[in-house]
């Protein structure tokens, strides 16, 4: 049962902007085959602050685990999401800028990966 939140996520982004509150899903990972963190937010109207929150995993990629898909769901579900936007690959290292390092990359040995490439296509840059 818990694989048809899974599904129903995807099916909810397929469908493109119908509206606000708009619900939003990343997932992050230390290179671009396991997602260790996803962070879903609401924003409530357009320019609103989001509300966010987010899962992590230190072996399992979040991207596939149905209980935090059912997670997120009634997250949105409670918001009154009425669009969902979610790109469909890892966007970069599940650090934080300014809050877990500082500089152009992390220095996280696990996330090496991510130096020098493109978040969206992770592609070499530079």
């Amino acid at each position: 049962m818990l694989d048809r939140s899974l599904k129903r996520l995807h099916k909810k982004a397929r469908r493109g902007m119908r509206g606000y509150p708009v619900g939003a899903v990343a997932a992050y990972g230390p290179d671009d085959r396991r997602a260790s963190k996803v962070v879903a937010s609401v924003i409530a109207y357009e320019g609103g602050e989001p509300d966010t929150r987010e899962w992590l995993s230190a072996h399992a990629d979040v991207r596939n685990d149905p209980g935090i898909a059912a997670e997120i769901l009634a997250f949105f579900e409670e918001s009154g999401v009425m669009s969902v936007a979610m790109p469909d690959r890892i966007i970069g290292c599940p650090h934080q800028e300014g809050i877990d390092y500082e500089g152009d990359y992390c220095p996280d040995p696990a996330c090496t990966f991510w130096i020098g490439r493109d978040r969206w296509t992770g592609k070499m840059v530079r």
